[in-house]
């Protein structure tokens, strides 16, 4: 949540969406900012896309972002 408010559109609020709401279609990110959350996944969670393709859906929420970061994680 913290990596979304520093990629965020300023006129946005990050607490306006819920964690379901598309990322894009609310606003809150423009689509060049999916590159910004694939790079942050990488570098915070050491999760490599070079090793496996991630569709956009999966970075379409912020409830998505989460059960990828899980699902890479156990």
């Amino acid at each position: 949540m913290a990596f979304l408010g520093t990629i965020a559109r300023p006129d946005v609020p990050l607490d306006a969406i819920d964690d379901d709401e598309g990322l894009i279609h609310s606003g809150l990110i423009d689509s060049l900012a999916l590159l910004s959350i694939i790079g942050y996944l990488e570098t915070e969670y050491g999760i490599d896309f070079s090793e496996r393709d991630v569709s956009p859906s999966e970075l379409r929420s912020i409830a998505r972002v989460l059960n990828l970061i899980e699902r890479e994680m156990t």
